[in-house]
């Protein structure tokens, strides 16, 4: 029979907890970078996926709304079609990595056309075409805030060239979920362009996601634009979806 020796048993449990890891421990040593990545999987699947997105805009005292259906698979490939107002249904925009169309009903050539530009309101074309922070972006953890009882991850994103939509984003992130909650976007210059809010978060495409998004323009005080998502369910798409030659086949 083998006594156990209690010093040893002890010296034991205390080595084991020297290498245990504490609560929390796997979130703060996150680097930025896959924060980021983290944060763009709570927005959107990596899978082939289909939603529709309700933009209301309330600018010069006069709103506006327009109802898209948009087509995504990897952060990468993305088609957005207007379906409402019925005057603009037709008109398509086909991403792809970062260049992006715009197909116009009984126009035989498409438009080039840049991410930053604006496609509604406060809302430009990367808003709704391209949600890859994490590869958009260089991250940096600038410091942690409290909201609540929820500790944010702050970050500062810098474009890794000039075809994104926005060349700084300053980036909340909850630091126990990996969920955004708001963002800053400036311009080249350094100037605040606009601010972000992800609220609505609810089950949509089998995962809990903002279904809401509130820009609010920094530079026209009363302008803003509200993102509804809803309706998402996965879908197959073939990357030979993503062609010029493919989208009169879509519905």
């Amino acid at each position: 029979m083998i006594t156990k020796l209690p010093g040893i048993c002890l010296t034991v449990a205390a080595l084991a907890g020297l290498f245990a890891s504490p609560p929390g421990a796997a979130q703060q040593a996150a680097s930025a970078q896959e924060i980021v990545r983290r944060a763009d999987d709570a927005r959107f699947p990596q899978q082939g996926f289909e939603v529709l997105v309700k933009i209301q805009t309330t600018q010069g005292g006069q709103r506006e709304e327009r109802l898209f259906k948009v087509l995504s698979k990897g952060n990468e490939n993305t088609i957005v079609m207007t379906l409402e107002p019925a005057s603009e249904r037709g008109q398509i925009l086909l991403m792809k990595g970062r260049d992006l169309w715009m197909f116009l009903p009984r126009v035989s050539q498409p438009v080039r056309l840049s991410l930053a530009q604006r496609l509604i309101g406060q809302v430009s074309n990367g808003d709704i075409a391209r949600a890859n922070f994490s590869g958009d972006y260089s991250a940096k953890v600038t410091g942690t805030e409290k909201a609540g009882r929820e500790t944010l991850y702050v970050l500062d994103l810098v474009a890794v060239d000039r075809s994104g939509a926005y060349q700084r984003v300053r980036y909340w992130v909850a630091q126990s979920t990996f969920r955004p909650v708001k963002a800053e976007f400036y311009s080249l210059s350094g100037r605040l362009l606009k601010t972000c809010e992800y609220t609505g978060y609810q089950q949509l495409g089998g995962k809990v996601r903002p279904t809401k998004l509130v820009m609010v323009d920094a530079l026209n005080k009363g302008e803003q634009s509200v993102l509804d998502y809803s309706a998402m369910k996965p879908r197959e798409l073939p990357d030979r979806v993503f062609s010029k030659e493919y989208l009169r086949r879509l519905e």
